[in-house]
């Protein structure tokens, strides 16, 4: 991993305003980096500002105050060095999972031979080969997410945003897929390393995941902090169990039932 930051997030400030025209404190401020080539994973209660943090960064909303930098640019829309996975899987339900998968590349021109050889690759890294011609309907859950990943790296974005990709899965798939997205993760970042921004509920997927978690407190968001994950790549399951994980969950546990956040 790099030591070079790839996002910096600085002051970072989102107010909304409510039905009733009130301003509301969402997130913020808030401070962190990003290395080139980590997976930093954002934990913290429901209404804390994660999505919202996620969506700045996308480019989909925009900061009150403060500002998000990738490669020392300033974050001001939507771009294509940025990879976006929602946990509704958000693909086309008229197009085949194929044609999915190969949406991004053929909006960037690239040639049908490139688009075959992209939607090939990542058919056969996320385990979908044999449901080319499927539609999302056809495809379960686990499925779904693994194609909206695919479609996403289709692209060959620098930076992989992931919004609560597994909350929708039963336990067991989900688990699978934390094994799943790892192995896809570290075959995407093979040529060129992919930072990731990864929000969660899960506290146990956060440490499997993640380089590093972010704490946050309640509304609004602010940096509780952040927890340095000394497992090794590439992770072992059973690191589950051992009594170091279990540690760093009860010290996030902890944080996050703390008085007054």
């Amino acid at each position: 991993m790099s030591s070079v930051a790839k996002i910096k997030i600085f002051q970072l400030v989102k107010h909304f305003q409510s039905a009733r025209g009130q301003s509301v404190d969402a997130l913020g401020p808030i401070d962190f980096e990003i290395e080139a080539g980590e997976f930093v994973a954002v934990v913290g209660p429901s209404g804390c500002g994660k999505s919202t943090l996620l969506n700045v960064m996308a480019g989909f909303d925009k900061a009150s105050s403060g500002r998000i930098e990738i490669d020392g640019r300033t974050i001001s829309g939507p771009g294509p060095e940025r990879g976006v996975v929602f946990q509704d899987y958000a693909l086309f339900p008229w197009l085949t999972l194929e044609a999915n998968i190969g949406f991004g590349p053929e909006s960037l021109k690239h040639s049908a031979r490139e688009v075959s050889e992209k939607v090939g690759h990542w058919i056969k890294v996320v385990r979908l080969e044999g449901s080319e011609q499927k539609y999302p309907h056809e495809l379960s859950g686990g499925m779904r997410q693994r194609c909206a990943l695919a479609r996403c790296l289709a692209n060959d974005p620098d930076v992989l945003l992931m919004d609560e990709p597994l909350a929708a899965l039963d336990a067991l798939t989900r688990v699978q897929l934390q094994e799943d997205l790892l192995d896809i993760w570290n075959e995407a970042s093979r040529e060129s390393p992919k930072s990731a921004l990864y929000i969660t509920h899960a506290i146990d997927e956060a440490l499997y995941l993640a380089d590093r978690v972010v704490v946050m407190s309640e509304r609004p968001g602010r940096v509780l902090k952040i927890i340095a994950v000394p497992f090794a790549r590439p992770r072992d399951p059973e690191m589950r169990t051992s009594a170091e994980f279990h540690r760093l969950s009860d010290e996030i546990w902890r944080l996050l039932r703390r008085p007054g956040h």
